[in-house]
C-alpha cells in the first residue's frame, strides 16, 4: 500500500543555528500535499478503512484534519464529507470544497459538529475519521520520525500540541526507532493549553473554552493516549503566547519563504524566543507542522493585532 503522504524535506535552519549556537533542524511537514502533517495519520487511517470496504469518509474538523481527509478521499476515490463548526473561516471551507469534498456547516462549537458527524456514520459504509484520536493516526504520524531517524542524529524533538495526535505519533516513532531516551518539548499556546493543564493537575483537564488565535490547537481536552505518553516518556510541556507564535510565523516566512499557522509558530517560537528549555540541547529537531489556515492577509492582520514589527 503506497502512502498518500510524501517524504518531506529535512532542512537546517542556518539563521537559528547561528543565533543559538546549535544545529537546528526542521522537518518540513508544511510541504505535504494537504499542507500539514495530518495527511500522514489520516491518510493511513483512510487507506486502511478503504481496504476494509469503506465507501464514505466522515470527518468533523474545521481545519487541517478535514482538509487531509478530503485529500485522502479524493486520492482514494471515496466520497468524503467534512463537517465544520460555524466558526470555520470561509476560506478553509472553500479550500475543502474546491478539491471535491462535501462540506456541511453544523453547530457553533466542535462538540456539536462531532455529534452530527457520528450520526452520519450510522449509514452503511460510512467511516468516522477523527481529527487526532485513533491508533492508525498515531501510526501514520510516527512515520515522520521514521524518516528522520534514517537521516539524522538529533537530541530533542519540538512539536506543537492540539489534540495530541502529533505528539502521540512522535513518541511512538521515537520508541519504534530505538530513540526512547530523546525528550520531546510539547508546545501549546496560552488559551489552548489542555495538555499543560493536565500535566500540572496530574489528570485530564477539559478547558472551559479556547481563547487562543491558534484555533487548530483548539482541543479543549487532549487525547487520553497523548496524556498517557507524558507518564511513559520524557515530555516537557511548555506554553508560549499568541504574540510569540505569530512573531515566529513572521520570522519563519522571511527566513524560509514559507507560511505556517500560529499553531505551528508555537513550536518555532521555542527557538526564535531562545527559551531556556532549549539550553541543554545541541541538535534540536522542530516539526514544522504547517497548516492551511494561513495566508498573507491573515498574517498581516495578526501582525497588526499584536503590534509586531
Amino acid at each position: 500500500m503506497h502512502p498518500l503522504h510524501i517524504q518531506t524535506p529535512l532542512l537546517e535552519h542556518r539563521n537559528l543555528s547561528a543565533a543559538l549556537n546549535k544545529t537546528v533542524w526542521l522537518k518540513m511537514e508544511s510541504s505535504q500535499p494537504s499542507g500539514s502533517f495530518k495527511l500522514r495519520g489520516i491518510g493511513l487511517m483512510c487507506q486502511r478503512a478503504a481496504a476494509n470496504g469503506a465507501t464514505h469518509f466522515v470527518c468533523p474538523s474545521g481545519g487541517n484534519a478535514g482538509f487531509a481527509a478530503a485529500v485522502a478521499g479524493v486520492a482514494l476515490g471515496i466520497h468524503t464529507t467534512i463537517l465544520v463548526p460555524q466558526t470555520t473561516h470561509a476560506s478553509v471551507q472553500q479550500a475543502i470544497r474546491s478539491i471535491g469534498a462535501t462540506v456541511i456547516v453544523e453547530g457553533d462549537v466542535w462538540d456539536v459538529t462531532n455529534q452530527a458527524a457520528l450520526r452520519l456514520c450510522d449509514q452503511p459504509g460510512s467511516v468516522y475519521i477523527p481529527p487526532f484520536d485513533h491508533a492508525d493516526i498515531w501510526d501514520g504520524n510516527a512515520t515522520l520520525i521514521d524518516e528522520v531517524a534514517e537521516q539524522l542524529d538529533f537530541d530533542v524533538v519540538i512539536c506543537s500540541v492540539g489534540g495530541g495526535g502529533l505528539l502521540s505519533g512522535v513518541a511512538l516513532g521515537l520508541h519504534r526507532n530505538g530513540l526512547a531516551d530523546i525528550p520531546v518539548i510539547a508546545v501549546e499556546t496560552e488559551g489552548a493549553a489542555s495538555l499543560h493543564a493536565s500535566v500540572h493537575a496530574n489528570e485530564l483537564v477539559t478547558l472551559p473554552a479556547i481563547t487562543s488565535i491558534a484555533s487548530t490547537l483548539g482541543a479543549r481536552r487532549v487525547a487520553q493516549h497523548a496524556f498517557d505518553w507524558t507518564r511513559r516518556h520524557d515530555i516537557r510541556s511548555v506554553t508560549v503566547s499568541d504574540a510569540q507564535a505569530v512573531s515566529a510565523c513572521l520570522h519563519f516566512a522571511d527566513d524560509l519563504r514559507t507560511l505556517v499557522e500560529p499553531a505551528c509558530g508555537a513550536a518555532l517560537a521555542v527557538a526564535y524566543q531562545q527559551l531556556p528549555i532549549l539550553s541543554e540541547f545541541k541538535q534540536p529537531l522542530i516539526v514544522v507542522c504547517g497548516g492551511i489556515g494561513v495566508d498573507l492577509g491573515k498574517l498581516q492582520a495578526w501582525k497588526t493585532q499584536f503590534n509586531l514589527t
